[in-house]
Order: structure tokens, then C-alpha cells, then sequence
């Protein structure tokens, strides 16, 4: 593992143009507790909505989330959906200028309606027929610009009909234009258009549907495999399993199938996105296939322990593969695209700091509370010098910033940590904008730094109680006159 943990270390930030179907994903949030007296249908009542990014655009923001550069190509309407949709792109950093615009067609929008956790209706709209005429041209057109500006491209593929055999064609074009590599997640029966990819990505069901072929025993994973390359000419088939893990057969013969890396499974949504991400960032990086989909298993298996679409960072990558748990320790511009990501998945963001020197009860109950107020804690641990700052004594801290980030890392109520060098957390909170601010209630009349900035972007602040008597004053206080 701490091999795998040193190549994500050690990948580039290598750009990926991602061409497919964008998706804008819509919840409605409320209950439907009642049946209308005017008809035999539930009654909604809303409480909330969030808008989120789907089909090929969860996959650039898969991508970006993992240090990648990552551009979409695809068919947005002139309607507001596109307006959110790009809106939510530029947020992650994602460049959104390859997109063609088409004011005849609207842009695929999926909007759902969740009573609690059940979904009780989906509506759809989109156009699914093939591109034609002007649209196409200009798709075409992009693939075409030579010298092309992409170390790989991700085909995204949800049947909406921007992927067409011309178009893929042109990306394989383009990406041999640069000795780049081009990986399909592919849709739908008609797997002859891939042809002349490198990878192809294929689950169970849908590669059953592509071949005609029942896969039961490891046999037919190869007589899967050899249909695949039949068809496509494909150097590499995998094809992932779920709770089976990921099977894998390269040209030359070489096969293997690799075991599920999921602890906990609550939500498969989103894993598919997830692994040929991690997949085509990897290979693009010139890691060797086994490595790579090992990589993806690990990645698929945080992102099924967790409910909804989730995009995996590189740092999470690298604390689950045992990176000494530093993979949970962020720059400040890597919190900002942290919290990003995770207000474009309408997540809540929980932010709390102190200088966390000698760890104690006090602390992992605080921490465990705070992490209860949203989907993730974000710690800003003050550097040495500014603990000095505080007026705290020549001796404080009594353990190094090292020592003190390496166990908040090992705490699990803890995702995410920033140090910061300035008297206040104030930088920080203004950066990230967590969505919760928390402190001890011995802040209530002190005034907690960052609470009207967070207040005035419709953020809460609260104040938890703290454990009596837990102190890391009285611990050295104790300390001192247990020696004296």
C-alpha cells in the first residue's frame, strides 16, 4: 500500500479533455407524507433543492478532485440549466469554453424528487437523438484543433447522442496526435464505435448486453474479454465486478481479477465515474494497468462508504492507502477545492481550529460533535509560531505542529486538516467558507473569529459544550506538580 501511496503522491497534474453527455442533476428535497383528494397520486410538500453535476461532468469533477486539468466537450441548450451547469463547472476549475452550445436543444437535466431517502419521482429532460449539422461540425471541429492541448480524453458516454462513431473516431485522432491515450465508459450495445480505443470500462450487466455473453465463471470473463477486443479492437478490456471487484485482460494475454477494496458499501452511486477517473488520470501519468485499476479499486471503495455522488481527493486516496494518514493534511488553495467540491455536491462543510497540543478526552469528544453538524470536518491547526503568539509561554506548544497534525489525522472524526501561520483562522474560514463554524461554548462571549463572514454567506455558528475538567493547561499543571 505505501507503494501505491507514493505514485499518487507522485502523479502529475496532467490535462484531460472529457467528451460525452453533460448532465445536470436536480434533488428536490421534501416529504410526500399524504394522498391528493383530487387524484390517486402522492402529495409533495418541498423543503429544499440542490443542484449537482452529472453523466460527464461528475467525471471532470472526478478528475479535478485527483490534481488533474480537466475540460469538458459536450452539448449544453441556451437555458438556465446550462447556465447552473457551467456555473458549478467553473466553481471546481473545471474549463467549460469546449462546450458547444446548440438553442435548439435543451441541456439534459434530471431532476428528482426525495421523500427522506426514498425517491418517489424522476423527470427527465433531454433530447437523446444523435448530433447533427451544425452542432456535430463544431464537436468535430474541437477534436480537430491541432497542436490538441490534451495529454488523454475520457469518453463519457450516457446514450444522450454526442458519442457517435465520427466523434469517437476524431478523439482517437486527436489523442494519437500526441501520443495520448483515449478510455471509454461506454453505453448502450453498440460497442463497434469505440473502435481504435485504448480502454474500455464496461460493468458486468453492461458488458453482457455488448457480447451476448452470460459471465458466470472466470471463463467467461476471457471469452468476455476476446469479444470486446473482436469488436473494438481495444488493447485493454476491464470490467468491474461491484462486490467482485475489478477484471482486467490486456492484449497480450494478461489477466487478473482484483478483490473490492470497500469496507462498508451504503451507496454505489457515482463509483463508476470514480474509477475511470482514477483510471484514465493514472494511465495518462504512464502507470502500468494493474497499478491503475488497483488504484480505482481503492477509490471506488471510499466512494461506495459514503451516500451520493462523491469525487475522491487525492489526499483520501492516499491516507486509505496508509500514507502515514498525511494525506489528510491540505495546502489552503487544496481546502479551497475541498470545499468547492463539496458545495457543488451541496455537502456541508464543518470548520473548527485550535492549537490541539497535548490531545485529550476533551478534544476527541469537541471533534466528534463538531463532525456530527455536517458531511465532513475540516481542522485549522495554528503553526508553532503562531501558538507562541497566543500568549501561551516560551514552553508552548509542548508538541511540534508534526506531532500534532499526525494524531488529529489518526482521529477518524477528523477529514481534513489545514495549519495556518496567522494569530486567527480568519484566512482560512474566508477561503473555504465552511457552510458550519465551531467552537467551545467558552467562546460565547469572546466573539468567534469568522462568524459573520460565515453568517453572511448563510452559514451556522455553533457552540458545543465542552468536556469539564479536560484542559491541556491542567494536564501540564498536573504534569508539573506530579514532579515537583
Amino acid at each position: 500500500m505505501q507503494r501505491l501511496a507514493r505514485i499518487v503522491r507522485d502523479l502529475g497534474s496532467p490535462p484531460i479533455l472529457v467528451v460525452g453527455d453533460l448532465i445536470l442533476d436536480c434533488y428536490i428535497e421534501g416529504s410526500a407524507r399524504r394522498v391528493s383528494p383530487e387524484a390517486p397520486v402522492l402529495v409533495f410538500e418541498k423543503e429544499g433543492e440542490r443542484v449537482l453535476l452529472g453523466g460527464a461532468c461528475n467525471v471532470a469533477a472526478n478528475l479535478v478532485s485527483l490534481g488533474a486539468s480537466a475540460a469538458v466537450l459536450g452539448l449544453v441548450g441556451a437555458d438556465q440549466t446550462a447556465d447552473a451547469l457551467r456555473g458549478l463547472l467553473r466553481e471546481l476549475g473545471i474549463d467549460d469554453s469546449p462546450c458547444v452550445v446548440d438553442p435548439s436543444r435543451p441541456t439534459t437535466r434530471k431532476t428528482r424528487y426525495v421523500s427522506r431517502t426514498q425517491q418517489v419521482l424522476r423527470v427527465d429532460e433531454e433530447r437523446r437523438h444523435p448530433l447533427a449539422g451544425d452542432s456535430r461540425a463544431r464537436v468535430l471541429a474541437k477534436l480537430a484543433e491541432r497542436p490538441f492541448p490534451y495529454r488523454a480524453i475520457l469518453l463519457s458516454d450516457y446514450g444522450k447522442g454526442v458519442l457517435d462513431r465520427g466523434v469517437v473516431e476524431a478523439a482517437v485522432a486527436a489523442a494519437r496526435s500526441v501520443g495520448g491515450i483515449v478510455v471509454v465508459d461506454p453505453k448502450g450495445t453498440d460497442y463497434e464505435k469505440y473502435r481504435g480505443v485504448d480502454l474500455l470500462t464496461p460493468n458486468r450487466e453492461e458488458a453482457e448486453m455488448a457480447t451476448g455473453i452470460r459471465i458466470r465463471t472466470a471463463a467467461d470473463l476471457h471469452r468476455v474479454a476476446a469479444r470486446l477486443r473482436e469488436l473494438t479492437g481495444v488493447r485493454t478490456v476491464t470490467v468491474t465486478l461491484g462486490k467482485d471487484g475489478i477484471f482486467f485482460e490486456t492484449s497480450d494475454g494478461v489477466a487478473k481479477t482484483l478483490p473490492t477494496e470497500a469496507r462498508a458499501v451504503f451507496d454505489v452511486t457515482g463509483a463508476g465515474d470514480t474509477v475511470v477517473a482514477v483510471l484514465t488520470l493514472a494511465s495518462a501519468c504512464g502507470i502500468d494497468i494493474e497499478d491503475s485499476l488497483r488504484l480505482a479499486n481503492v477509490a471506488a471503495g471510499i466512494v461506495v462508504g459514503r451516500f451520493g455522488t462523491w469525487a475522491v481527493s487525492r489526499a483520501e486516496l492516499m491516507t486509505m492507502l496508509g500514507a502515514e494518514t498525511r494525506g489528510k493534511v491540505l495546502e489552503l488553495d487544496e481546502a479551497v477545492s475541498v470545499a468547492a467540491r463539496m458545495r457543488a455536491d451541496g455537502r456541508r462543510l464543518v470548520f473548527t481550529n485550535g492549537c490541539f497540543d497535548l490531545i485529550h478526552p476533551g478534544h476527541t469528544e469537541y471533534l466528534s460533535r463538531a463532525r456530527a453538524y455536517g458531511d465532513a470536518l475540516m481542522v485549522g491547526v495554528n503553526t508553532d509560531a503562531s501558538v507562541r503568539r497566543q500568549g501561551k509561554g516560551d514552553s508552548r506548544p509542548i508538541n511540534p505542529l508534526q506531532d500534532r497534525v499526525d494524531v488529529l489525522a489518526a482521529l477518524s472524526a477528523v477529514d481534513y486538516i489545514v495549519p495556518f501561520d496567522g494569530d486567527t483562522p480568519l484566512e482560512v474560514i474566508r477561503a473555504v467558507t465552511p457552510q458550519v463554524l465551531v467552537k467551545g461554548e467558552d467562546w460565547r462571549d469572546k466573539g468567534v473569529v469568522g462568524a459573520d463572514w460565515v453568517e453572511a454567506h448563510g452559514g451556522q455558528v455553533v457552540l458545543v459544550p465542552l468536556r469539564a475538567g479536560c484542559s491541556t493547561t491542567s494536564i501540564i499543571a498536573r504534569i508539573r506538580a506530579a514532579r515537583d
